[in-house]
């Protein structure tokens, strides 16, 4: 497990060694929906986009 810290709250989650860029994780302490990126090889965490559901309108 690899420890990444929280953008949004700064507490840390653990993340798995094999994740893959564009996971989404939730953190529990603050709610956050939160999307790995792997920035020259350092794992990180940004705020997830919201994707809204198309109903084919």
């Amino acid at each position: 497990m690899v420890k990444v810290t929280c953008p949004i709250c700064g507490g840390k989650l653990d993340i798995p060694e094999d994740s893959l860029p564009g996971e989404l994780f939730e953190h529990e302490e603050c709610g956050a929906h939160l999307e790995l990126v792997i920035n020259e090889g350092k794992f990180e965490l940004k705020l997830a986009e919201e994707i809204a559901e198309d109903w084919g309108q």
